[in-house]
């Protein structure tokens, strides 16, 4: 079966779901299964498990909440195949797969821009980011980034996008009105992932082995300062997000098997939260008040009362959980 009838089966396969509850919603990636976990966040249950096949890593959920876009590559310890790389495109309000978009070898992770317009995705094995045009499904552009470019973000304004290479250290800057790139500069060893601030002034670097934060000025797109990380050997800075109001950072630490949350304007850790094994992915509802980090080892996902900064609960998830993207209420 070619993979495009195969993408049509699934859509009438899935044409029939049951529409989903109307309150928030976390998508989490299952690396190892090649799955989708689907949880109420009301009640921080497992209401559906969509299934994408390969290895899905990456996922964002558009502006408006309607889509969810998952990067996916081959499966792990599975025969390599180019039918496997691709951008899957589901209906946030049903689990439906709408769409398998062509963006080149080993995509890892990707960023949605705000008018959902286009996608910019990481392609490890090449070295570049391919832009995407989702009217056409076609990459009308394709960049060089660092040696192995792994995350990718784009800014609030949509004016940039930020593409972490995790060999060469450094962080790509494309400028999305010219389509091309403008800066290039140093970060910490082995960088994973960026959030930015939601004014669009600052930038927040995660990088795993040097195990700090990069805080990053725009749009001089400047490292002003450098958050250490490193209170045991075992953390791995990876996931990395801000709250909505922008007084807190949230990091997530790999195997140390913690999230560390920084006050944004002393730079300094307010405390540190143990979750589950080896956390990856990390996101927070709408209002700030939960985080939901993806634990790829212990497969399951902790929930975080941000008020408190306790763990409240886990929901257990698929093989390898990993990326983590929210649909607020609808």
């Amino acid at each position: 079966m070619n993979r495009t009838i195969f993408i049509i089966f699934l859509a009438i396969s899935f044409s029939g779901c049951t529409r989903y509850p109307s309150g928030p919603l976390i998508f989490v990636t299952n690396e190892r299964d090649g799955t989708i976990s689907v949880i109420d966040a009301e009640k921080n249950e497992i209401i559906d498990t969509i299934r994408t096949g390969g290895r899905p890593r990456g996922i964002r959920v558009s502006a408006d909440g309607s889509h969810a876009y998952v990067a996916v590559s081959n499966p792990v310890n599975g025969p390599k195949s180019a039918d496997e790389e691709r951008i899957v495109v589901i209906d946030t309000s049903s689990g439906a797969l709408l769409r398998s978009i062509d963006v080149g070898p080993d995509p890892e992770q990707l960023a949605v821009d705000g008018e959902e317009k286009k996608i910019y995705v990481s392609n490890e094995d090449s070295g570049t980011a391919n832009v995407v045009d989702l009217r056409s499904g076609e990459i009308v552009n394709t960049l060089i980034t660092g040696i192995e470019p792994e995350g990718v973000t784009v800014s609030p304004d949509d004016k940039w996008v930020y593409v972490m290479a995790e060999t060469g250290s450094t962080v790509t800057v494309i400028d999305t009105e010219k389509q091309e790139v403008v800066n290039t500069f140093l970060v910490g060893a082995r960088p994973r992932d960026a959030a930015f601030s939601p004014d669009g002034e600052r930038a927040y670097v995660t990088s795993e082995l040097g195990q700090t934060l990069s805080v990053v000025e725009l749009p001089s797109h400047r490292v002003s300062a450098t958050v250490p990380l490193n209170y045991n050997d075992a953390v791995k800075p990876v996931g990395v997000i801000v709250s909505p109001d922008g007084s807190r950072i949230y990091v997530a630490n790999g195997r140390a098997n913690t999230v560390s949350v920084i006050d944004a304007a002393t730079l300094q850790i307010v405390t540190t939260v143990a979750v589950g094994q080896r956390v990856w992915g990390i996101a927070l509802t709408p209002d700030g008040k939960r985080l939901y980090a993806a634990n790829g080892l212990s497969n399951d996902v902790s929930v975080i009362d941000t008020a408190t900064n306790n763990r409240v609960t886990s929901v257990k998830a698929g093989d390898g959980p990993w990326g983590v993207a929210v649909r607020g209420p609808r």
